[in-house]
C-alpha cells in the first residue's frame, strides 16, 4: 500500500464562522490556570509585579501574534506553523517547530486532566479516596485519578463527533467565563481596598527576580491564539479577517489575566493569600461576601477547563494530523472521519495523552506549565523566523493581512523569543527542573525517532509534493 493510498482521502469542513473562532482562541487562552495560579503569581511578584509580567509577556505575545496573523492570512492551511516554517526554512525545520507547538497542546490538555479533578476537589471535598501511589509528596487517590480521565474521554468525543459540536461548547462556555468574570472584577473595583496590595512587588525574589518567576509562566497561559492557524482550513472567513480575529483575542487575553490579578490583590491580602488554595473564588466570595460567589466562580474555572481543553485537542489534533498529511509522521495519524470530516486518530491520541496524567497526580501542574511552555516559545522563534524569512525571500507573496513595519515586529519578535527561551536555560532563576528537562527531552526524541520512521518509509520527495501542493492551494487527491 502506498503513502497516497494509505491516508484517508477527503477534506476539513469550512464551517467555523467570527463567533466561533474568537470563542476558540480567548477561550483557549482563559483555561483553569488564572484559578489556580492566580495567588501564586501575586505571591512570587507581589501584585503589580505580577500584572507587569503580564504586561511584558503579552506585549511579546501581541508581537509574535503579529507576524502569526500575517502568515495565517497568506497561507490559511491546516497546520499553521508546520505550513510557515516549511515554505521558509524548509522539511526538517517544518518539523520541530510543529512537533515542539504540539508538545505545548499535549500539555495543555494533559494539565486540564489533572485541573478537573483538583477543581471537583473544592466542590466535593473528600471525593478522593482508594489511595494507588505517592509522587512528590502527594497522595494519588483512585476517585482523583477517573474524574480525570472521564473528562479527557468526554472531551476527545466531543471533538471526534465533529467540529460543529466543539465550536456550539465553545461558544457557550467562554460566554458564561465572560460574565462571571465581569461580576468579579466591577465588584473588586468598588470593593477592593488598594492597601491589600502590598507588596506591590516580590521582597524575596527582588523585583526582576519576581517578574521572571511570573514571565516563564506567561507563554503557557496564552497559547492559544495560534489554534487559530491550525485550524485555518475550517474557517469561513476572508483570510484577512482570520488576521484581525487573531490580534483580537490576543489583546483580549492580556487584559483578562492583568485585570484578574488586579482583582484578587485588590480583595485579598498576603495573609490571606498564603491561605488559600484558590484565590480567585476566595476573592469573589469576599466581594460578594457570600459563599455562592465562590463556588461561581469555581464553575467558570470549570468553564475555562472545558474551552481550554476543547481548542486543544483542535489545535494539537490538526497539528498531528498536518505533520501525519505531508509524510513526516505515520500515515494512520493523517485519517480523516468520512462522516465528521475530523482528524480521528490524531484526537484519539491526544485523547490516551490526556487521560494518563491524571496518574502523574496534582505535582503534575507545574510539570506539564514549564515543559510545555518551552515547546510553545520553541515554535513561537520558528515562525518569527520564518515571517522575516519569507518578507525577504517571497515579498511578491499575497499578504490579506499585511503588518507595518514588519521588519522591526519581525526582528522584535525573534529577540524576544530567543528571551523567553533563556528563562527555562540552566542559569536563569526560572530554569527547568530534572522532571520537566525529561519530559522535554522524552517527547522531542519520540517525535524524532516517528520522523526517520516516516522519512524512510515515504521519502523527502513525497512530503516536498504535498507540502507544495498544500501551498498551491491544490487537492492533494485529484481525481478522488
Amino acid at each position: 500500500m502506498t503513502r497516497e493510498t494509505a491516508t484517508e482521502s477527503g477534506q476539513l469542513a469550512r464551517v467555523l464562522a467570527r463567533k466561533d473562532v474568537l470563542a476558540l482562541a480567548f477561550g483557549a487562552m482563559i483555561g483553569w490556570g488564572w484559578i489556580v495560579l492566580t495567588g501564586s503569581w501575586i505571591q512570587s511578584a507581589g501584585s503589580l509585579g505580577a500584572i507587569t509580567a503580564f504586561l511584558i509577556g503579552g506585549l511579546i505575545i501581541v508581537l509574535v501574534g503579529l507576524t502569526y496573523a500575517e502568515l495565517a492570512s497568506a497561507m490559511p492551511q491546516v497546520g499553521g506553523e508546520h505550513v510557515y516554517s516549511y515554505r521558509a526554512l524548509g522539511h526538517f525545520a517544518s518539523f520541530l517547530c510543529t512537533w515542539a507547538i504540539t508538545l505545548g497542546y499535549v500539555s495543555v490538555v494533559a494539565f486540564e486532566a489533572v485541573a478537573l479533578p483538583t477543581v471537583v476537589e473544592h466542590l466535593f471535598p473528600g471525593y478522593a479516596v482508594g489511595h494507588l501511589w505517592t509522587i512528590a509528596d502527594w497522595d494519588v487517590q483512585a476517585t482523583w485519578v477517573a474524574v480525570g480521565v472521564a473528562g479527557s474521554v468526554l472531551m476527545m468525543w466531543v471533538n471526534y463527533v465533529g467540529i460543529r459540536t466543539a465550536a456550539l461548547v465553545q461558544k457557550l462556555v467562554t460566554l458564561l467565563i465572560l460574565v462571571v468574570g465581569i461580576m468579579f472584577i466591577t465588584g473588586a473595583l468598588f470593593q477592593g481596598n488598594a492597601a491589600t496590595m502590598e507588596p506591590l512587588f516580590s521582597v524575596e525574589q527582588g523585583v526582576v527576580g519576581g517578574i521572571m518567576m511570573v514571565i516563564i509562566m506567561v507563554p503557557f497561559m496564552f497559547v492559544g491564539f495560534d489554534v487559530i492557524p491550525q485550524a485555518a482550513e475550517e474557517i469561513n472567513l476572508p483570510f484577512r479577517e482570520i488576521g484581525r480575529v487573531l490580534m483580537i483575542s490576543v489583546i483580549m487575553a492580556v487584559f483578562w489575566y492583568s485585570l484578574i490579578i488586579l482583582g484578587t490583590a485588590l480583595m485579598l491580602n498576603p495573609g490571606q493569600l498564603a491561605a488559600s488554595s484558590l484565590a480567585v473564588p476566595d476573592a469573589m466570595q469576599a466581594v460578594f461576601q457570600a459563599p455562592w460567589a465562590g463556588n461561581l466562580m469555581i464553575l467558570a474555572g470549570i468553564a475555562g477547563i472545558v474551552t481550554s481543553w476543547n481548542a486543544f485537542y483542535v489545535g494539537g489534533s490538526r497539528a498531528i494530523y498536518a505533520l501525519a498529511h505531508s509524510g513526516m509522521l505515520p500515515a494512520w495519524l493523517g485519517k480523516l472521519h468520512p462522516r465528521h470530516r475530523t482528524p480521528t486518530n490524531a484526537i484519539l491520541v491526544m485523547g490516551v495523552l490526556s487521560s494518563i496524567a491524571p496518574f502523574f497526580g496534582r505535582p503534575a501542574l507545574v510539570w506539564l506549565v514549564v515543559a510545555g511552555g518551552l515547546g510553545i516559545v520553541i515554535a513561537y522563534l520558528f515562525v518569527a523566523v520564518s515571517f522575516v524569512v519569507l518578507r525577504r525571500r517571497a515579498p511578491e507573496m499575497p499578504r490579506p493581512f499585511r503588518v507595518r513595519h514588519g521588519k522591526l515586529v519581525g526582528s522584535l519578535s525573534i529577540l524576544l523569543s530567543l528571551g523567553l527561551i533563556a528563562l527555562y536555560m540552566p542559569g536563569s532563576p526560572s530554569a527547568l527542573a530534572p522532571v520537566e528537562w525529561l519530559m522535554f527531552a522524552g517527547w522531542m526524541l519520540i517525535g524524532l525517532a516517528l520522523y526517520a520512521w516516516s522519512r524512510k518509509r515515504y521519502g523527502t520527495a513525497y512530503s516536498d509534493r504535498m507540502m507544495m501542493r498544500e501551498l498551491a492551494g491544490a487537492d492533494p487527491y485529484p481525481g478522488r
